[in-house]
């Protein structure tokens, strides 16, 4: 361990205040940051790690927020008392931050190039052309593909992990003291994640810049730091060497979150949560071998309830008035059967075809060839009042819940929507009471029935999503990464849910998925895809034991493992 602090937070708190209320959310914290280490903050959202790192770059939302105690010293000067014109001289100079979401975080006006030149040329003596001439090579440092390209590109026009990579360089531009990264990989494919860790640990081996690497996942962080907080509802529950938080946990909190995601080498019937670990009721329940084999071989034994066969999506892109149109095919000669009361995982990195194959399932977005047969109809076939009444059987939980509610409707009146729709249940009266039965089916209680989905947690917003989704007692449900936004443990309750839901109304489920790990515990069948095209197809726990190709062997040994 280093022994010299560059940054040393002692006894900070924070409060969220406004004309009647003040709420603390940071409770007398106190931690150190040394020269060249890599410190990681682990909890989940509401934690407060990511408000006490806002606080080191003066960065905590003005009128609604104050530092009621304590200081923040960076190489013994006191940040808490600088003017925001003394702030402006450190920010993205001496410390940056990367923060989770590039495209909200990139300017979507300006070129990639551009926005890091703009950094230089405010922080550095460097003239125009030389800020270019740096820019590139910084571009080349973050292992960017064709840096001239990406350079004049605008960040709409590359992938999320390109620009997440566009964040790094905007963030070392300055060869910065401290470097604060926040969620940098929350929403990036596991092999994406895998290699933004790389570059982060030899960016900080090759720099020796301190870095704060903030994550809700602690197996994630294993990969990279050298010591780790943990953070629950404000305090610094527990901290200490890698080793030391994953061999001996001493708090139940953090005993929770390197329990909750779920393990790779045995199948839990339930998987634990947070609330399972402070009230002491860990499930341990397994699932062994034999019950497996013997479900499946019930699954099945019976007739296919969706059949696909050789299913293709093509598009045509034109990229100038008189450019040649270009197909390509999203989804190619793709087959598979999946049966009642299953679940088929479905995993791949993005742009392999699993949303476009599961929003044809859903004739979201009809496919160009092929056949998609439920319960013996072809769906590629029919149209107008058949396919409305199909609509209720096969329906999607999306992964944003947030943007897939109406927010100016009540959760209630959400859920009550599409039994409207499809005439569902004699009157209002009933409609209302089912949906109250079923917000408390899902871990919800009839108050919430007025309420609005901003005034919900994104792990409660999930389960309003998951009620409206089965208002219309579907048979079969797509789950678009209907987890991959959410906290550990969260996911840990959503899974728990959705396994519960199907046990109970004999539910199908198409899990669509860019986490393995989370897939393999769902499904009984996995399907790996790969560039529109399937790569792997078989029983989960058997692919991931011996998986055949060696793209599955790369999605396996990209899966955050712990220690």
């Amino acid at each position: 361990m280093k022994t010299k602090s560059i940054l040393s937070i002692n006894e900070l708190s924070i409060s969220f205040v406004s004309e009647t209320t003040e709420n603390e959310v940071i409770k007398s914290i106190s931690y150190d940051l040394y020269e060249n280490e890599i410190l990681g903050i682990v909890g989940e959202s509401g934690s407060g790690k990511s408000v006490a790192s806002l606080a080191i770059l003066g960065l905590l939302p003005k009128h609604i927020s104050k530092i009621t105690a304590g200081s923040i010293l960076f190489r013994k000067n006191e940040l808490t008392q600088l003017s925001t014109k003394d702030f402006e001289k450190i920010r993205g100079n001496r410390i940056s931050i990367i923060f989770q979401e590039p495209m909200s975080s990139l300017n979507p006006s300006m070129s990639c190039g551009k926005q890091v030149l703009e950094i230089l040329l405010q922080h550095t003596s460097l003239n125009s052309s030389e800020a270019k001439k740096e820019t590139l090579s910084l571009f080349e440092k973050v292992k960017l593909p064709d840096p001239k390209r990406v350079f004049s590109s605008y960040p709409h026009e590359i992938s999320g992990g390109q620009m997440q990579r566009v964040m790094i360089a905007m963030a070392i531009a300055c060869k910065p003291d401290v470097l604060i990264a926040d969620e940098p990989t929350t929403a990036l494919d596991v092999t994406v994640q895998k290699d933004i860790i790389s570059l982060l640990k030899e960016l900080q081996l090759e720099t020796k810049m301190s870095v704060i690497f903030i994550t809700h996942d602690l197996s994630l962080i294993s990969e990279i730091a050298n010591r780790i907080l943990v953070m629950f509802k404000g305090e610094i529950v527990e901290q200490g060497t890698v080793n030391n938080i994953f061999q001996n946990p001493k708090h139940d909190y953090t005993k929770a979150l390197i329990n909750s995601r779920p393990p790779l080498n045995k199948r839990l019937k339930q998987l634990p949560t947070v609330n399972d670990y402070l009230n002491k009721t860990v499930p341990t329940e397994i699932v062994t071998k034999k019950q497996r084999t013997e479900c499946h071989k019930k699954l099945y034994s019976q007739q296919p309830l969706l059949e696909i066969i050789n299913l293709e999506k093509e598009y045509i892109s034109k990229s100038g008035w008189f450019s040649s149109p270009k197909s390509f095919k999203a989804v190619n000669r793709v087959s598979f059967k999946i049966f009642e009361g299953e679940t088929l995982g479905l995993v791949g990195e993005s742009g392999c075809g699993k949303s476009t194959l599961g929003n044809a399932i859903l004739q979201l977005d009809r496919a160009t060839a092929g056949q998609i047969i439920y319960k013996g109809l072809d769906l590629a076939m029919i149209e107008g009042e058949v396919l409305r009444e199909l609509r209720k059987d096969i329906q999607i939980i999306f992964q944003n819940p947030y943007a897939s509610l109406n927010p100016r409707l009540s959760v209630g009146e959400a859920i009550l929507e599409p039994m409207k729709v499809h005439n569902l249940y004699a009157s209002n009266k009933k409609r209302k009471e089912k949906v109250i039965e079923l917000l408390e089916r899902v871990g919800l209680s009839s108050e919430h029935y007025n309420r609005y989905p901003h005034e919900f947690s994104g792990g409660q917003r999930q389960r309003i999503g998951i009620a409206r989704t089965i208002a219309l007692n579907p048979k079969l449900i797509v789950c678009d990464e209907s987890v991959s936004a959410l906290d550990v443990s969260v996911q840990a309750q959503v899974l728990n849910l959705l396994n519960e839901l199907k046990d109970v109304f004999g539910f199908t489920y198409i899990f669509i998925s860019h986490d393995l790990a989370v897939v393999k515990y769902m499904a009984d069948q996995l399907l790996v895809m790969n560039q529109g095209k399937i790569e792997e197809l078989g029983e989960a726990d058997k692919i991931y034991a011996n998986p055949e190709k060696e793209y599955t062997k790369k999605l396996i040994n990209a899966i955050p493992k712990g220690l």
